[in-house]
């Protein structure tokens, strides 16, 4: 039944309420999911970082020694 705002005004209390929810409810789950790519990036980034110091450690030590075994003896 319609009230002194007429029957669109109703119409547009009982659907905008839903639909409003609903752009919500999506808008939270991108900002989920731009949370989730941003934390997986990080990761990898920490990850990829960590494995280029190990190899470049690596790299090093196989560098060392090899210079060390080449080394003139005294």
């Amino acid at each position: 039944m319609a009230n002194s705002n007429g029957v669109f005004s109703d119409l547009f209390n009982a659907v905008g309420a839903p639909v409003q929810n609903a752009a919500d409810t999506v808008g939270t789950g991108v900002g989920s999911a731009l949370s989730l790519v941003e934390s997986c990036t990080n990761l990898c980034a920490s990850l990829l970082t960590s494995s280029v110091n190990t190899a470049l450690q690596l790299v090093q030590g196989v560098t060392n020694g090899i210079s060390s075994a080449i080394a003139p003896k005294k």
